[in-house]
């Protein structure tokens, strides 16, 4: 152990479990934050102890974070990924990841919880869509335009975190986080499996990834490096691909000899969007295709500038994307998935 406690919030999700791995790995004292009615399947490792925050209800969480620290001391660190990514109501969004944010921040305060850094997980989608004329990366100067409810409230939520007094802050923004495990990329891994790929719109996407677990480093390359407070910053491996790239560099690894492609007309995407919804909320379900999902699919740009991560963090990535996919796929295999 290295002495030191940490709180990860969202840890039963696919990004958290990954943060909680490389949080044992380092020797923290891990907390997991999750839900009672969330699945622990992923975080079987006897060192993890759980707390179940108690967001929806602010005095409760106060309480709760009160007792807490007297009792164990306040964490060093505090990562906070919880959040939505999918609901069929989007006012869901603004409550969760931006307004229990808020409730988050001001209780570590009043508790008596303060860490000595907190991270707040956020999302490219934060900033909106990039220049689609010249393709000129998202810069962290650029003034923030999410066109998605779910960027609106990763944007809320960062305000909330950037103008609070009381602790000292980091915010990622990771862009396409794939890795064992994730679930909207694996629909188009098992598309291209089946021998078909989809693409949407006639003007090939510019796509950037960052593999799961070099996220979790970068968190704690963030986290455990002096002088990195109030800072911001996208994370990506720094390479730039098309959607045509990415489904033959899948069908590549598969070994899948043919594959029909087409590509399907941003009006019909919409149209097949809107359906999804609609359906999703007749049936009270998230749905991976709704209009916040065919604006990012509409979105021609989406390459930022990580020169600040790099020059701050020195972070170089251990996985390009080949490296990334082949291990990912090997692990949908190994599972079953596919």
């Amino acid at each position: 152990m290295n002495g030191k406690k940490i709180l990860i919030t969202g840890a039963s999700g696919f990004i958290g479990g990954f943060l909680v791995e490389e949080a044992l790995r380092r020797g923290y004292e891990v907390w997991a934050g999750v839900r009672a009615s969330s699945s622990r399947a992923r975080l079987k490792d006897e060192r993890i102890r759980f707390i179940d925050l108690r967001y929806d209800d602010m005095d409760a969480l106060n309480a709760q974070l009160y007792d807490f620290a007297e009792e164990h001391g306040a964490w060093n660190y505090v990562i906070h990924n919880a959040g939505l990514t999918k609901t069929p109501d989007k006012r869901n969004f603004f409550r969760v990841n931006a307004e229990y944010t808020r409730r988050f921040v001001e209780t570590l305060a009043m508790s008596g919880c303060e860490p000595e850094k907190f991270l707040l997980m956020s999302s490219l989608s934060a900033y909106g869509p990039g220049d689609e004329e010249t393709f000129r990366p998202i810069r962290l100067d650029d003034r923030p335009c999410p066109n998605t409810a779910y960027g609106q409230s990763k944007l809320e939520a960062e305000r909330y975190v950037r103008e609070q007094p009381f602790f000292p802050y980091v915010i990622l923004r990771p862009t396409g986080v794939y890795g064992p495990g994730e679930k909207d990329y694996f629909l188009e891994i098992q598309s291209v499996s089946k021998g078909f790929d989809f693409t949407v719109g006639m003007t090939p996407q510019r796509i950037t990834f960052i593999y799961v677990k070099d996220l979790a480093r970068v968190a704690f390359l963030a986290l455990e490096k002096e002088g990195i407070k109030n800072r911001h910053y996208f994370v990506t491996d720094g390479d730039v691909h098309t959607d045509e790239s990415f489904a033959r560099m899948i069908q590549e690894i598969l070994g899948k000899k043919r594959v029909l492609r087409a590509r399907v007309p941003l009006g019909l995407a919409y149209a097949a969007c809107c359906c999804c919804e609609r359906v999703g909320k007749w049936l009270g379900k998230s749905v991976t295709l709704n209009r916040d999902k065919y604006v990012i699919l509409k979105q021609r740009n989406w390459i930022c500038d990580v020169a600040p991560l790099q020059e701050d963090l020195g972070f170089a990535p251990e996985y390009r994307l080949r490296e990334g996919l082949e291990e990912t796929i090997a692990w949908y295999k190994c599972e079953g998935w596919l």
